[in-house]
C-alpha cells in the first residue's frame, strides 16, 4: 500500500508550478507554431512571433512567461486505498507548497490573490489559498494535476442555462467576440455541456487541461457527437476574423475541447472558459517512493523566430511627444517607442480619481502631463533585472478611470492589452488621445526592453504600485488612435470578409 509523505507531496506541488511558469506544454507550443506559419494577418503573425519568442526565452531564463502568474489551480485523484503520513489537511498542504513557489527567491512569481473580495480585497502576498478540486478513485495511486490561470481569459467565462432545444454553438458564436480579447487569443476553448451550473463550469475547466490535438482530429475525422462539435466550433470561430490579440487574422482559436455530463430533462446547462496564450499546467503522479520528477522539455521543440520589427516600425521617442505628434499614427501600426513611462493598473487609478476628485494634489512627482501610462503589475526582478517579467493587463477595466484622467490631468496616451469600449474609444478621440496595446503573452521580451524603474507612488499597492520605466525600443501597436478608430474594429472585420464562411451572429 502506498504512503505518501506531507514533504513529497508539498515539494512534487511547489516544483510544479515553478516548472510551469516557464514552460509552456510543447503539444500547445506546436499548435501556436503551427497557427504562426499559416497567418496572413500581418499584425496578428508579429503577435504570435512575439509568444513564440516570449516563451522560448522564458524556457531558457527560467521566468515567467507571463507577469499574471495565475490562480493555483489543482486536481487530485487520489486512490481509496492510499495511505498519508501528515498531520495537516490537503489544503494546508497545497497552500504550503504554493506559498513556497510564488516566494522561490530564484524565480518569485506574482501574488495576485486578495482575500475579502467583496471588502477591503487585501492581497494575501504569496498566492494563496488555491482553489482546489478532490475525488477518490479506485487504486493506490495519487494524480495530481497542476494549473496557473490567469485573470484575463477567467474573467471571459460564460455560462448559460440553455433550454433543450436551444443551439449551442450559435450560443458559442455569441458569447466569443463578447469576450473582447482580454482572454489573449489565440488560445484555447473549454466547453462544459450537462450536470448542473457549477458541473458545467468545472467541466469547462477540465477539458481545458487535455493535450492540444486539433490537428490529429482534422486529419482522422470525427468519431462521435463531440469530435464533430469541436470541429464545428472551431472552423466557425476561426472565420470570426477576431485574430492574434483581436487585431484580426486567420486563428483566434488553437483547439476546442468539450466534456459532457448527464443532466436533467428540461436543462441544457453550458459553459465556456478559455485558456489565453500563457496556458500553464502539467500532470504527475505519486506512488509512496518519492517526490516527483519532472523533466525539462526539449528545446528543439520551441521554432527559432526571425523577427526584426525595425524593418516596418516607426520609432518614436515618449520625451516630448505632443497631441499634434500623436495624431499622425494610424490603427495597426507598429511602434518601438523609447523614453519614460508611467505605469498603474486599478488600485493607482482608483487612488489617483479620488484624490481628483477631492481638489487634493496627486503625490510628489506623479505628473502625467505629455505622459503614457502602461498598465501594468510586473514580476519582482532577480539578478541583474531593473523589473522583472511586465505584460500588459486588460485594458477595459481602466475605461471607468479614462475620463477624468484625460481632461485633468493632461495624459497623452494609455498602453494595455485588448479593445476599449466605444464610449471610452469616443473619449480618447475627444482629447485628441492614443491607445496602443503591448501583446499579452510575451511579459518577458516586453521587460526585456525596460532599462530602468522606480516607484513613484502608492508603494504599499506593490505591484500595483505606480512606477516610471524608462524604456528602449519597447514594442507596442496602435489600437485606438487619435481619430478614434480602433483596429479591434477594423481588424476583424476585415478577416471576418476575407475569411466569409459564415455570418456574424447577432441577436
Amino acid at each position: 500500500m502506498a504512503t505518501i509523505s506531507r514533504q513529497d507531496f508539498i515539494d512534487s506541488i511547489r516544483d510544479a508550478l515553478q516548472y510551469i511558469s516557464y514552460y509552456h506544454p510543447p503539444d500547445f507550443i506546436k499548435a501556436m507554431h503551427a497557427a504562426y506559419q499559416a497567418e496572413q494577418s500581418p499584425a496578428a503573425r508579429d503577435a504570435m512571433a512575439q509568444i513564440l519568442i516570449n516563451s522560448r526565452l522564458c524556457a531558457e531564463g527560467h521566468r515567467p512567461i507571463c507577469q499574471d502568474t495565475g490562480i493555483v489551480n489543482v486536481f487530485l485523484e487520489i486512490g481509496m486505498d492510499l495511505r498519508w503520513d501528515t498531520d495537516r489537511d490537503i489544503d494546508a498542504m497545497v497552500n504550503r507548497a504554493v506559498h513556497e513557489a510564488y516566494t522561490d527567491p530564484l524565480n518569485p512569481l506574482r501574488g495576485s490573490i486578495v482575500a475579502d473580495p467583496a471588502g477591503e480585497r487585501r492581497n494575501t502576498g504569496d498566492n494563496t489559498p488555491a482553489v482546489i478540486h478532490a475525488k477518490l478513485v479506485p487504486g493506490a495511486g495519487l494524480g495530481i494535476t497542476v494549473a496557473a490561470k490567469g485573470g484575463g481569459s477567467e474573467h471571459k467565462s460564460r455560462f448559460a442555462m440553455l433550454n433543450p432545444s436551444d443551439d449551442l454553438v450559435a450560443w458559442v458564436l455569441e458569447q466569443v467576440p463578447a469576450m473582447g480579447a482580454g482572454w489573449c487569443p489565440p488560445g484555447l476553448l473549454g466547453i462544459g455541456i450537462g450536470g448542473t451550473a457549477e458541473k458545467a463550469m468545472l467541466l469547462a475547466k477540465e477539458a481545458l487541461l487535455e493535450p492540444v490535438n486539433l490537428h490529429e482530429l482534422k486529419r482522422c475525422g470525427p468519431s462521435n457527437r463531440l469530435e464533430e462539435l469541436r470541429l464545428e466550433i472551431y472552423e466557425k470561430v476561426n472565420a470570426l476574423g477576431i485574430g492574434a490579440q483581436g487585431l484580426g487574422g486567420l486563428t483566434t482559436v488553437l483547439d476546442v475541447k468539450i466534456r459532457d455530463y448527464p443532466t436533467h430533462a428540461s436543462s441544457k446547462p453550458v459553459a465556456i472558459i478559455p485558456n489565453c496564450a500563457a496556458t500553464r499546467h502539467v500532470h504527475f503522479s505519486l506512488d509512496g517512493s518519492g517526490p516527483a520528477r519532472l523533466d525539462p522539455p526539449n528545446l528543439d521543440d520551441w521554432p527559432v523566430i526571425d523577427r526584426d520589427p525595425g524593418r516596418q516600425a516607426r520609432r518614436v521617442h515618449l520625451d516630448g511627444l505632443d497631441r499634434e505628434a500623436v495624431s499622425q499614427w494610424r490603427p495597426g501600426e507598429t511602434l518601438l517607442i523609447s523614453g519614460r513611462l508611467l505605469t498603474g493598473r486599478d488600485a493607482a487609478h482608483k487612488r489617483i480619481v479620488d484624490l481628483l476628485e477631492r481638489g487634493e494634489p496627486l503625490p510628489g512627482g506623479l505628473d502625467f502631463r505629455g505622459r503614457f501610462i502602461y498598465y501594468v503589475g510586473p514580476v519582482d526582478p532577480v539578478g541583474n533585472e531593473v523589473v522583472g517579467p511586465a505584460g500588459p493587463t486588460t485594458a477595459t477595466r481602466m475605461d471607468k478611470f479614462t475620463e477624468p484622467l484625460l481632461a485633468r490631468t493632461g495624459l497623452l496616451g494609455m498602453i494595455g492589452k485588448a479593445e476599449r469600449s466605444p464610449q471610452t474609444v469616443a473619449t480618447i478621440a475627444r482629447y485628441g488621445a492614443v491607445y496602443l496595446i503591448a501583446t499579452g503573452g510575451a511579459a518577458y521580451l516586453v521587460s526585456r526592453a525596460i532599462r530602468a524603474a522606480r516607484v513613484l507612488a502608492f508603494a504599499e499597492l506593490g505591484m500595483e504600485a505606480v512606477y516610471e520605466f524608462e524604456v528602449e525600443d519597447m514594442p507596442v501597436t496602435v489600437a485606438v488612435d487619435a481619430h478614434g478608430n480602433s483596429i479591434h474594429e477594423s481588424g476583424p472585420r476585415e478577416w471576418r470578409m476575407r475569411i466569409g464562411k459564415i455570418p456574424v451572429v447577432t441577436r
